[in-house]
Order: C-alpha cells, then structure tokens, then sequence
C-alpha cells in the first residue's frame, strides 16, 4: 500500500489497486472513459515519485519527460505526490528586461526571472496583466543558451493583453508569470531524426527555440524550418536564421511569403505548408513540429501524418486568439 497525495492531502492506494480507482474511491472527480489507457483522458502527472513505465505507454516522449502518466493503469510502486495537467496555479515574478521590435507587428520580450525557471525551449507561459487577463505566449529561449526568458508578441487587434504589450509596457515593468506548460519541445534520444518545423507569424517562436535547443545537443539529423508569412515585412530574425544556417550544414531555413510578389531568390512565394510538403514528400520516420495559425495547424497535422510522420512524432502549438 503507497501514499497517494493529491491537492496537499494524503490518500492510500492498495498495490492492486490504480491511481484512478483511488481517487475515485474518495469522490475525486478525475476525467476518465475508456479506462484501458487508450484515450489518455485520465492524464495525470506526479508531481513527486516517479510513475511505472506502464503507465506511461502510449504518451509522447515530451509527456513521458514531465512524468506525466494515465491514472487508469497506474498500480504505483511507490508513494506519488499527483495533480491534474495544467491546474498548476504557481504565479512567478518577472521583470521586464528589453523590448523590441522584430517586425511589423511582433514585438521581442525579454524577461528576467529572481529565480531561475525550469523549463524547455518550445514551450509557452501565461503572461498576466491583472487577475482577470492572461494570455499564453510561446518560449524562444533556450535554457542552455539564453540568460533571459523570450517571448515573440504579435499585435492582435483590439487585443487588451497584446496592445498592452506594444503599447504601455517598458524595461524594468513588473509582472507574473506562470510555470512552463506544453508538450511542443525537442527530446534528445534520436539524434539522427530529420526533423520538419512549419511556422507561421509569431509561432517561430518555439521553433526558434526548438532549432537551436536541438543543434546545441548535438543534433545530426537534418533540421529545416519553413516560416510563413503573408507579405515580406511579416519575416523576422532572418539574418539570424542565415547565420545558424551557414554555421550548421544540417540546419536549413527557408521563409515564405503567400500573398504579395518576392523578387528575393532566397524567399520562396506560396503558402508555407504547401512548399514545405512539396519539398519533402516522405516523412516515414520524421519529427515534426507545427506552431502558428490554427487553420494551418490542423491541416498540417493531418498531411504530415498521411505522408508518413507517425502521430506520435507529430508536436503542435496552435496560435488560438482569445474571444
């Protein structure tokens, strides 16, 4: 019999028993169906202890990196400290360190944190501006390579948070942020993996991130990032990008712009992820990363999964505006 704490109190879990049937058996409302680990409703994650690795069967690395696991076939084999995903309520303070301006409408923030903050490159924090407004914004950073913390804002219209941001804020503001949240991050473990990232607007962001995260452990597998654009001013960090990619013949970057005429040679003209598909028409055994406008998102995934990139290999952040 093993400790079972949830929400600061502690529970028992019989050796046959799961966590899910503990927490039930205490009234604990914990999402669940099928209860054979197949639709992942029941995802939980130990806070403290480490789940079996039965429990972790099926779930992507990323997931598997956090210690999440499915309540419904976790028989614990020792105490475990759990919470449900993402109810972490941990607000963390920050300090803005510099802002500035990437392109038309994307801003650069950069945050320092008095206490360093555990996290991977790729995922997002909530930025907070009162106790009503929040709003979600994708890392940039890299932990080993970045002092700071960065976040790529766009200006959103009429957006409260965003025109906030563009706006008002300034060095040496104030604020609070969350505790690193997502799944869309680089995992070490197949160097050799062809890695597929497809971004459009501001969602180069975590793939800016991811990139640099993977070539600086090591990364031999090809790299390429396509990054979309609707017109020639809404690219950024190029000179950046070029520069990683002379210095690393396995990284390759190449923008995009949709909807006006390039007379750059090195820019290709279309929709982003038909000239990233269209460029690599097998994916059998590739990673890939999409973040960005939602519409593009969700076709990508599917496309990418029909020209071979097993779902569980397939990582997204969709840009959704909030109402």
């Amino acid at each position: 019999m093993y400790k079972l704490t949830y929400n600061n109190i502690i529970y028992t879990c019989a050796e046959t028993a799961t966590v899910l049937d503990a927490l039930h058996a205490h009234d604990i409302p914990v999402p669940s169906s099928c209860r054979s680990g197949l639709c992942q409703t029941c995802l939980m994650q130990a806070v403290k202890g480490t789940p079996p690795a039965s429990a972790q069967k099926g779930l992507k690395d990323t997931l598997k990196e956090q210690n999440y696991f499915l309540a419904c076939c976790c028989q614990p084999d020792e105490d475990l400290e759990v919470s449900l995903p993402n109810s972490a309520t941990a607000r963390v303070s920050a300090t803005v360190h510099d802002i500035e301006h990437l392109c038309h409408d994307i801003v650069g923030v950069t945050l320092h944190c008095e206490q360093p903050l555990d996290y991977k490159a790729g995922q997002f924090i909530n930025l907070f501006k009162e106790r009503t407004l929040a709003r979600s914004y994708s890392l940039a950073s890299v932990p080993a390579l970045d002092q700071h913390l960065k976040l790529h804002v766009r200006k959103v219209p009429d957006g409260r948070m965003s025109s906030w941001i563009h706006h008002e804020l300034k060095r040496g503001d104030a604020m609070e942020i969350s505790l690193p949240l997502g799944d869309c991050f680089y995992t070490s473990g197949k160097p050799e993996q062809s890695m597929l990232l497809i971004g459009t607007g501001s969602g180069l962001a975590p793939l800016y991130g991811i990139a640099r995260d993977a070539i600086s452990r090591g990364h031999t597998g090809a790299i390429l990032l396509y990054h979309g654009s609707a017109s020639l001013n809404g690219l950024y960090l190029m000179d950046e990008l070029r520069q990683l990619a002379e210095s690393h013949e396995n990284f390759k970057y190449i923008p995009c712009v949709s909807d006006e005429p390039v007379n750059d040679e090195s820019v290709s003209k279309g929709q982003v992820l038909d000239i990233a598909l269209a460029d690599n028409s097998k994916l059998t055994g590739w990673r890939v990363f999409l973040c960005g406008n939602p519409n593009m998102v969700k076709a990508a995934k599917k496309k990418t999964f029909l020209t071979g990139a097993a779902l569980k290999d397939i990582y997204s952040d969709a840009f959704v505006a909030a109402s």
